[in-house]
């Protein structure tokens, strides 16, 4: 059995982050714990009729769970439910507390989730990847066996940003503008220790994200770029710490010992 928990800020960063990762194991015996900090209830809503604000928390919620049926999964959903867009503003030591604690019980081979950069700059994003990356290492120390064996987070390599903005240009759209607030920003690509080809299941990441209806995410990018987007995801190895000629890892459990 492998054992696998995430950690994000919203309902539908688990399944831009990592869905297609966790699908190509959905034929496996996969014990999947998903954290989510807040219900995203601050978010968008594309459509009236699909919630209102009093509603989209619950809307949100039922969203995600919708998106992980999509891709033939059954993880054990956790909604925190912390105010969204406020993270940051939470005790610190309460909600590491909190996330260290179901970790613990989970007892995950491997964890995933942001990193300093939160990917868009998010202060949510932010806050729970340097939550989640504390309660690991408190963790870390004192697991037996396979349990936190490795730190992954979600990442985009800079070549594929810039790939993605020459194409957007080649359209005559406006390209993405990291300084921007909630917008995607790269990271070298050095600095990439796993880099996993989802395209065999990219069908179904697609069908999980369109559940996130009230999102609509990725309406205003060309349907033929998506697969530019979504057809590989890329982690930052957190721990262990990578050597320099360490191989790219293609799957989220490479490496590590057989269960």
């Amino acid at each position: 059995m492998r054992r696998v928990a995430c950690v994000f800020a919203h309902p539908d960063d688990d399944t831009f982050a990592v869905s297609g990762s966790l699908a190509l194991h959905a034929g496996d015996e996969l014990e999947l714990t998903v954290m989510l900090a807040t219900s995203g209830e601050a978010g968008r809503i594309a459509d009236a009729s699909l919630a209102t604000r009093e509603t989209l928390a619950s809307v949100r919620e039922a969203e995600d769970l919708a998106s992980w049926r999509a891709l033939g999964l059954e993880p054990d959903v956790r909604f925190l439910r912390y105010p969204d867009g406020g993270l940051s503003g939470m005790p610190r030591t309460e909600l590491v507390a909190e996330v260290r604690d179901l970790l613990e019980a989970a007892a995950p081979e491997v964890v995933v989730t942001f990193g300093a950069d939160g990917i868009t700059g998010h202060e949510d994003h932010v806050a729970i990847g340097h939550v989640a990356t504390e309660a690991f290492g408190a963790l870390r120390t004192t697991a037996s066996g396979s349990a936190f064996s490795r730190l992954l987070h979600t990442a985009i390599p800079q070549s594929a940003l810039d790939r993605l903005n020459e194409l957007l240009r080649e359209r005559g759209l406006e390209p993405m503008d990291p300084t921007q607030p909630f917008v995607p920003r790269g990271v070298t690509d050095v600095a990439i220790g796993a880099r996993i080809d989802v395209s065999s299941v990219y069908d179904r990441k697609v069908e999980a994200i369109r559940c996130h209806k009230t999102q609509a995410e990725l309406d205003d990018v060309p349907f033929d770029l998506w697969p530019e987007m979504l057809s590989s995801e890329s982690f930052v190895v957190a721990w262990p710490e990578r050597r320099p000629r360490d191989p790219v890892l293609i799957d989220l459990f490479e490496g590590l010992p057989s269960p």
